[in-house]
């Protein structure tokens, strides 16, 4: 009974969380968001046995491809205020 409600929640925080990955207007919300769905699913793994797997997931996804993601929002973001001076200059 207590696999049942755990799956279910954790379910549910993949969904609501993927939802919020799609939803959300900011890349940085978004690529935490993506840090949450991701976790959730390894937390699915070990659930399953699959220890070797969840820590893959942890180690390859939400540690390499999500910083790698963080970087790249981080560097590509403009500033508004430096950009509406350079404008109005």
């Amino acid at each position: 009974m207590m696999d049942t409600i755990a799956f279910a929640a954790f379910a549910f925080v993949t969904l609501a969380s993927a939802l919020g990955m799609v939803l959300f207007r900011d890349p940085w919300h978004s690529a935490l968001m993506l840090g949450v769905a991701l976790l959730s699913i390894a937390v699915h793994y070990v659930m399953l046995a699959a220890e070797f797997v969840a820590m893959m997931q942890v180690l390859v996804y939400v540690g390499g491809v999500l910083v790698l993601i963080t970087f790249a929002v981080m560097l590509t973001q403009r500033d508004e205020q430096a950009s509406e001076e350079v404008v109005q200059t």
